[in-house]
Parts: structure tokens; C-alpha cells; sequence
């Protein structure tokens, strides 16, 4: 590896130094030239002077000598500046954001995802309208808020993903792989949603919406209509025989229809029956599996392929691309909320989303309180991850503090201001069709692919509010995808640190193509049940415990007080009363309530339905088996590090398991300090000096 360093004043250098366990054979993939070089030390001139910085090129590859360091084998260990010239890297071995809009950018993005659309707004509405705002903005405070602050002060103090992060509590590292294993089952099926997207915004660009009526050319049938149709009645005759009639026969014969002998016939919308018979081409049940849908499966190969673009090199490519995924949504977003609000009957969606219909007495529910939890929870993307993940690209003395507060806060305000562009529009739907708002209020894929498409198809110029809308989709869901992507990528090359650079493009394009052929699964015919299912088990529990542990890990094990010290490191000291918040909520708020989040949703489980869909036992088993498979990790490594631990007893062991690694700290010397400059460092540093 090479590395160009503009030095200081006379001997200032940078030290790079690869610790491996090599006996000095030549690196695969690499000719013997290269591992001359790789080996080579260039020293400055001895009369460089501080005007003039020298380039200086040194990397020392220890061999033998230190193979009892064990603990720091395959760990760069960097000896710099402690100035940045030029605005360079700050961490040349894993690179740092080239500034500090695209890390924010990134991070807005990765948090603000497609619930942000078609979840709170739902939810909101369903919870009181306006006074769930209430228990929302509590629960960010004791929630969302510290887990945010905590993981992205972790990921930023060690330059490491969630893996390798928890050298901290080398006991707890299966929390870390749990959540890798919990990001790879959401972002196979996020990439399909985004496929969905794909498709509706292809389809968007013709002069008349296919779903805007009942079109025979796409294979409307006879339970298709746009209108809502009067029962038939089972008329019971005068020689006693039964016969079915309409309404019009009623009318004409000037019968009525008995109470009881009312049928009604199960009729669908033409934006929810293209959904089903065109667009997802559902089969019955998820035992159906049926033929990949091909046009399905090429919108799901185009979103993997711009996803595997973006993150070819890692947040140099993703944290460029962000500046048109997490900003276009909002341009939208705006335009959709100003078309919508002068619609006829725009008012009454707004008002029973956060207006006169709201409902404070629903705050005495429980569930409320439960659902307002649930959705900060899920809703600011912690404990899986990604914010690990993305902070560990930051330089050292980023201030973490102010960028959790700001990102917070804009999530939470994005939802609330996509509710009244989705409502806006849901009450114009309500005012045409002459219904109640609470008729056509969906959620999930039902508002992004039924509900809100219908109301955008009998708008004036419906084609281009359509591609507006589903150009949003795909928007939010990419910047999503990148991050989920990227925890995978990085916790892969922080275990395998020789391949970060030569091997990155091949890591990452390996990672989205493998995640690909798993998700043709999601775009066959019963694609959207396997979707449900995923999703009904993966991000919920295995979210939630790998949360709670994080929180008893880095606050009761490896300690708060501890851990304030390292974020002291990175941000300067604060006082006893900044941090006394932050102390109550990582220690026992924030726990207890994630807890409690966790047993409540054990207790109500249901079993997973798409709609009036039951999923068969097997189904459900298999849900359960890929939870437990994301979550056993967590167990089965602690075992591991047990029993790989010094001590005479069980207790001994469990606790050296529990003690940071010899290498833990801040990833570069000059930022460790005298807190951790350990003996073994210390050694390591002088024999590379020797060198």
C-alpha cells in the first residue's frame, strides 16, 4: 500500500504500518515489485525544512517479530500529524467524508426512508391526529434521540462498523453481527420496494395512468370499479323460490330487500386491481410461487446496479450521490404539499391528520403511547448500524453531539411535513369520491401503491404528479439502500483490512450481486408475501434486542463513565449537568423502554396476513427461524469469547470477556492519548521507530 503524506517541519511523518502474520510471502494478487515498494522506507532529506513539506511515502510491514501481539494482528496502526494539510484524509488507511455536508446528507438520507411517506403519517392520523405529536416528541427525547447520540459517538470514536466496534465488549461482538445479518434481510426486500417504484415511475410516463380506470387492455374484470356498486338481494319470491336481483330490479317491481338477504360482491379500485393483477401479478396465498415476474426482476437488477454504482467506492461515491437522493424528496415533497393544498377538499385529509379532528382523549390509550415508541424507534434507524457505520468515517473532532440533535430533528420534521402532502391529496380523493377520510386513508404499501396513485391519477396533468411522486420513492428508498449496503461492506473489510482498497469494487459489486439473486425471490409472483414476512419478523425484534443490548453493553459494561471520557476525547469536556440526561436515559430510560416495547410486541404477536391473506404454519415458522438465525450470534459469540478468555473460573472468564481489547481506542496514535497509550502499543510504535 502506498501513501502519500505531506509532512510538518523537519522529521514530522506519517507511519503506516501493517501488523500481519505473514512470514514473508509474497501478497496474492500482487507482484514481487509491489511488496519491494510496500517495504521500502523513505526517509525526508535532513535538511527539509518546515517552509517547504516533503511527500513522504513509509510503510513498514512487521513480520515475525510481533506475532505475540495477537490482538493487534491485521490492525493498521498509524503514527500522524497532528496536523491536516490540504484538507487530506484525516484517516488515510479507511478515508474519512471529503466534507461534512455529505456525512449529514448521508445520514439524513439513511434515517429519512420510506416510512417517513407512508407510515407516520398513518399512524398519526390513527393515534389522535396533532395530540399524537405528544407522546411522538416525548419519546424521541427518551428514545430515538440517545441511541442516535450513542451510536453515532461510537462508530466515530473508533473508525470501526458495528463489528468491529465491539472490541469495547469483546463479549457482545454478536450484537454487532446481528445487526449485519437484521441490514442484509431489510435491504434485500428495501431494493424491491424500490424495484415496485421503479416500475410505477416507468409506467407513470404515458399520456393516460393505466390505473385510472378500469381498462379492459390490462385485464380489468368485472369486480373492477371506480365506483362503489349497490348489493344484490337474495328475493325470496311468492311460489317460494329464491332469486338473486339488483338494485334496478328493485326499484322497478317496487320490492325492498329484506335485512339480512343483502350479498355484496367483493369489488376492488383500479389503482388496487392493477396493483395485484398487473404490477405484482399476486398469486393466491404465499404457497404460489409462481414465475419471476420479469419486468419486476429488471426494475430490481437496475436498482442494484445504482446502488452498486453509488457505493463502488465507498462514501467517496455514496456521499456525492446523497446530494441529489436526500434533497430531491424535499423539492417534491414541497411541490406535491403546494399542489395539494389547492384541491377541492384538501382541507378535510388535513384536518383529520393533524387539525380540528384531532384527538387528545386518545392519549389516556396505552397503545398510543406504545405506537409513538414503536415508530421513533424505527423511525430515526438506530440499532442497526448504519449510524455505526457512517461515523466511522468522520474525523475525530467532529462534534457528533450537534449532528444527532440536527438529524434528529429534520427526520422528525420530514415526517410530520410528508403527512400533509399525503393528506392534502387523501382529502381531495375523499371530497371527489364522497367519502370519509377514514375510507381512504391507507398505510404501507397500500398508500404508496393504491391509495395515493389514485388520487394523483384524476388530478389536471396526472402523469407528471405520478413520476414526481414515484421518482420520490425511489429517491428516498436509494439513500436508504446505500447505507444498509455499507454496514455490510464495511464490517466486511474491517475483519479483512488487506482488501479495503485493491478489493473494494469487487467486495462491494460481490455483496449487491449476491443480495440480488436472493431477492429474485421477492419479485415472483408471491414476491410481495415474502416481502411481508421479512419484514414482519427481521425489523422489528431483532431491531429491538440488538438495541437493548447495545444499551446495556456500552453503558453497564464497558461503562458511562468511561464512555463520556471517550466523547470528551472528540467534542472537549462538558459539565456534570450536560451529560446528566444523557447518563439517566442510556442507563435506564431509554432501556426500559425499548424493553418494554419489546415484551408489549411478544405479547400481542399475531401471526403475519397480507391483508385478508393467512400465511400457512410453515411461513410462520420460517419467520421465526430467520430471527432467531439473525439473533443467535449473540449467544453463540459470547460462548465463544468465553471460553477463548484467561481465567480459573467461569466468572474470571466472563469477565476478561468483557474488558476492551488491547487494541481498542481511537483508530489513530495521535488521537489516543495518555487514556490509551497502552505497553503493547507503546512497543509497537518504538520497534516501527527502530525500523
Amino acid at each position: 500500500m502506498e501513501q502519500v503524506i505531506q509532512g510538518g517541519s523537519g522529521y514530522q511523518l506519517m507511519v503506516a504500518g501493517l501488523i500481519t502474520m505473514e512470514e514473508g510471502k509474497s501478497t496474492p494478487g500482487r507482484d514481487s515489485k509491489d511488496n519491494t515498494e510496500s517495504s521500502a522506507l523513505l526517509l525526508p532529506a535532513p535538511n527539509t525544512s518546515a517552509e517547504t513539506s516533503t511527500s513522504v511515502i513509509l510503510a513498514v510491514r512487521l513480520l515475525g517479530t510481533f506475532e505475540h501481539h495477537t490482538a493487534a494482528a491485521m490492525h493498521w496502526v498509524q503514527v500522524v500529524t497532528s496536523e491536516q494539510i490540504d484538507g487530506r484524509d484525516e484517516n488515510l488507511d479507511r478515508g474519512n467524508w471529503s466534507s461534512k455536508a455529505d456525512y449529514l446528507l448521508s445520514l439524513v438520507g439513511f434515517a429519512v426512508g420510506l416510512g417517513n411517506v407512508w407510515r407516520f403519517p398513518y399512524m398519526a392520523y390513527k393515534n389522535g391526529g396533532g395530540a399524537f405529536l405528544i407522546p411522538y416528541v416525548i419519546m424521541l427525547a427518551f428514545a430515538g434521540l440517545p441511541l442516535f447520540f450513542l451510536e453515532c459517538s461510537f462508530g466515530q470514536f473508533a473508525s470501526f462498523g458495528p463489528v468491529a466496534v465491539w472490541r469495547s465488549v469483546p463479549i457482545l461482538q454478536g450484537v454487532g453481527i446481528t445487526m449485519v445479518f437484521v441490514s442484509a434481510f431489510v435491504g434485500i426486500y428495501y431494493n424491491c420496494i424500490i424495484g415496485y417504484s421503479l416500475y410505477y415511475l416507468f409506467t407513470s410516463f404515458q399520456t393516460l395512468l393505466p390505473w385510472t380506470d378500469c381498462f379492459s387492455w390490462w385485464g380489468a374484470d368485472e369486480t373492477c370499479s371506480r365506483t362503489p356498486k349497490d348489493p344484490l338481494c337474495n328475493l325470496t319470491l311468492g311460489d317460494g323460490h329464491f332469486e338473486i336481483v339488483n338494485t334496478t330490479w328493485l326499484h322497478v317491481n317496487n320490492e325492498t330487500c329484506p335485512n339480512g338477504s343483502e350479498i355484496y360482491l367483493p369489488l376492488q379500485g383500479p389503482s388496487e386491481q392493477y396493483w395485484d393483477k398487473v404490477a405484482l401479478r399476486r398469486s393466491s396465498s404465499i404457497d404460489e410461487t409462481g414465475e419471476i415476474v420479469w419486468y419486476l426482476a429488471l426494475c430490481l437488477l437496475l436498482a442494484w446496479i445504482l446502488t452498486a454504482i453509488s457505493v463502488s467506492r465507498g462514501i467517496k461515491s455514496s456521499g456525492k450521490v446523497v446530494y441529489f437522493t436526500a434533497t430531491f424528496p424535499y423539492l417534491v415533497l414541497s411541490i406535491l404539499l403546494i399542489r395539494g393544498a389547492t384541491l377541492e377538499g384538501a382541507y378535510k385529509g388535513i384536518e383529520y391528520y393533524i387539525g380540528t379532528q384531532s384527538n387528545i382523549n386518545r392519549l389516556r390509550d396505552a397503545e398510543v403511547w406504545k405506537d409513538a415508541a414503536t415508530q421513533i424507534f424505527f423511525s430515526v434507524s438506530v440499532a442497526c448500524g448504519g449510524l455505526i457505520t457512517l461515523s466511522s468515517y468522520n474525523k475525530f473532532h467532529n462534534n457528533c453531539y450537534s449532528d444527532a440533535i440536527v438529524v434528529c430533528v429534520v427526520n422528525c420534521g420530514t415526517s410530520v411535513f410528508a403527512g400533509f402532502a399525503i393528506f392534502s391529496v387523501l382529502g381531495h380523493m375523499a371530497h371527489v369520491q364522497d367519502k370519509p377520510v377514514p375510507e381512504v386513508a391507507k398505510s404501507g404499501f397500500s398508500l404508496a401503491f393504491i391509495a395515493y396513485p389514485e388520487g394523483l391519477a384524476h388530478l389536471p396533468a396526472a402523469p407528471l404528479w405520478s413520476v414526481l411522486f414515484f421518482v420520490t420513492l425511489v429517491t428516498m428508498g436509494l439513500d436508504s439502500e446505500f447505507a444498509i449496503v455499507e454496514i455490510i461492506i464495511t464490517s466486511l473489510l474491517d475483519q479483512f483490512p488487506q482488501y479495503r482498497r485493491s478489493k473494494r469494487i469487487l467486495v462491494s459489486s460481490g455483496v449487491c450481486l449476491i443480495l440480488f439473486f436472493i431477492g429474485l425471490l421477492c419479485v415472483t409472483r408471491a414476491g410481495i408475501y415474502w416481502i411481508n414476512l421479512i419484514d414482519h419478523f427481521t425489523a422489528g425484534w431483532g431491531i429491538l434486542v440488538s438495541g437493548i443490548m447495545e444499551l446495556i453493553g456500552v453503558s453497564w459494561i464497558y461503562g458511562t463513565n468511561r464512555f463520556i471520557k471517550d466523547i470528551e476525547m472528540m467534542i472537549g469536556e462538558k459539565n456534570w449537568l450536560f451529560w446528566l440526561w444523557w447518563r439517566a436515559c442510556w442507563l435506564i430510560i431509554s432501556p426500559v423502554l425499548l424493553l418494554i416495547i419489546l415484551i408489549w410486541s411478544l405479547a400481542t404477536f399475531r401471526p403475519p396476513a397480507y391483508g385478508p391473506d393467512e400465511y400457512p404454519v410453515w411461513a410462520t415458522a420460517l419467520g421465526w427461524c430467520i430471527i432467531v438465525f439473525s439473533m443467535i450470534w449473540i449467544p453463540m459469540i459470547a460462548i465463544v469469547k468465553i471460553v477463548q478468555a484467561k481465567g480459573s473460573n467461569l466468572w474470571q472468564k466472563v469477565v476478561a470477556a468483557s474488558k476492551p481489547t488491547i487494541d481498542w481506542g481511537p483508530y489513530l496514535k495521535q488521537h489516543r492519548g495518555e487514556r490509551y497509550n497502552t505497553d503493547s502499543t507503546q512497543a509497537i510504535i518504538t520497534e516501527m521507530e527502530k525500523l
